[in-house]
């Protein structure tokens, strides 16, 4: 299944500075291995070394936030749309 992943500017250098790619993958674990084979190093920015997705990078599949959804399980549906999104902090 063919998916449409928009990547933030801070991961770019990773795929060419390219703002959306395609990937393939009947869940978003699986798309993220996708994104690995063709754009080394990604995966590791997007989750931690034991496989969860890192604390501050949100993830939405059509729209949906994953961590309300079934995380890396979430189903990806052909055409659908997938949006990695650093979590932005601050304070004063």
């Amino acid at each position: 299944m063919a998916v449409s992943v928009r990547i933030p500017t801070i991961l770019r250098n990773y795929t060419n500075d390219e703002s959306q790619v395609s990937a393939e993958g009947e869940n978003l674990s699986a798309v993220i291995e996708s994104l690995e084979a063709s754009y080394p190093g990604i995966r590791a920015r997007i989750v931690d070394e034991d496989g969860k997705l890192r604390r501050f990078v949100n993830v939405y599949v059509a729209e949906e936030d994953v961590r309300f959804a079934d995380g890396l399980d979430t189903r990806t549906v052909d055409g659908t749309q997938i949006s990695i999104i650093p979590a932005v902090a601050g304070g004063c």
